[in-house]
């Protein structure tokens, strides 16, 4: 157990490391920030800040130094620079990032536990995306294997000829069969180092030009008919990949069951409204996991959610959101709201 006092260590400078870093200073703990951008949002609530590239050996071990713990509020985080951590123990683990930075990779080990993807293959050449197309049928999308987010990195593939002449990067690809989904949701859970697991309420979500836009709580019944075989898969997934902290696993739901999207090992987009909404938020309960503290109560503390992203210059109704008064603001502190920008998120509670 780590107690109240010491210092916990954050791999990642954006949003999800500054509300971890907050949930932290509520339980007692002191962060220090370690990320590459000096224009850091989390390193502005954090006592200690290391602005640091990640092939930076000496700064890495003297972080490690000053940290009881280290964890990441993004997966991006190159692992093999991590062993500069030395005996600081790293929280999720490596295997977290390893499997989660590499959508071949994470694909392949959710279909060895039982988990059911879109239909899928490795793409190096066009000769390759040819090949993958004939086997998978259109429509399809090709992805960038690792660094892709919020809809970057991939190309939709409507009929073979899209795929003509397409300009394709020097890395490695991934081409995916399109699904027909009613619904999209997410699995959010926590385990602690002991194997206890708790769920979060999981929330149907909604996607405009691939970011998360609205998260609502409870789902509908398309979705909560879905949900005890989608927990029993992220169980699986936690427990394979010994994990600690907050997990989180986003789903299709179809006619034929939960169809496995992506995994993210670390708190969510979709876990933001646990902050009023449950009783113990996703970051607090993360914070519990990785200092070896007992998990919290993750019931609903209303009857139902409602988050909403504020993305680009939707952040500067800020006024008009706070005149409502069963609204929950958050402004992440970016400087200058660009299109498709996460730049904060609200959260309505449904009380009656």
């Amino acid at each position: 157990m780590i107690p109240p006092g010491e210092t916990i260590g954050i791999l990642g400078g954006g949003q999800l490391g500054r509300m971890l870093a907050m949930a932290a200073a509520q339980l007692g703990y002191r962060c220090h920030v370690y990320a590459p951008e000096a224009d850091s949002i989390a390193a502005e609530v954090c006592a200690a800040f290391t602005c640091a590239g990640w092939d930076d050996a000496a700064a890495l071990a003297a972080f490690a130094a000053d940290c009881a713990v280290v964890t990441y509020e993004f997966e991006n985080v190159p692992v093999g620079p991590l062993a500069a951590l030395g005996h600081t123990p790293l929280l999720p683990g490596a295997r977290a990032l390893e499997v989660a930075q590499d959508r071949l990779s994470e694909k392949t080990f959710v279909s060895g536990l039982g988990g059911r993807p879109a239909p899928f293959a490795a793409v190096d050449d066009a000769a390759g995306l040819a090949e993958a197309i004939a086997a998978i049928g259109v429509p399809g999308i090709l992805k960038t294997r690792r660094d892709g987010y919020d809809g970057k990195g991939q190309w939709r593939i409507m009929a073979p000829a899209d795929a003509v002449g397409l300009d394709l990067p020097a890395t490695p690809l991934i081409y995916e069969g399109f699904i027909d989904f009613r619904a999209e949701f997410s699995v959010i859970l926590c385990r602690a180092a002991d194997g206890d697991v708790r769920f979060w309420d999981t929330p149907e979500n909604v996607h405009q030009g691939g970011i998360l836009a609205r998260s609502t709580v409870p789902g509908s019944t398309l979705v909560r008919d879905e949900v005890a075989e989608a927990r029993a898969l992220a169980r699986r997934v936690a427990d394979a990949l010994d994990y600690v902290g907050v997990l989180t696993l986003e789903f299709f739901a179809t006619e034929a069951g939960p169809v496995f999207n992506e995994m993210a090992p670390r708190v969510h987009n979709s876990g933001h409204w646990t902050i009023e909404g449950a009783i113990t938020s996703q970051f607090e309960n993360h914070v519990r996991a990785i200092c070896g503290l007992p998990l919290g109560d993750t019931g609903l503390a209303a009857r139902g959610v409602v988050m909403d992203n504020l993305i680009g210059d939707a952040a500067h109704d800020w006024p008009a959101l706070l005149a409502d008064p069963a609204n929950h603001l958050h402004l992440y502190g970016k400087a200058a709201a660009r299109p498709g920008r996460k730049m904060g998120h609200v959260t309505r509670l449904v009380l009656d």
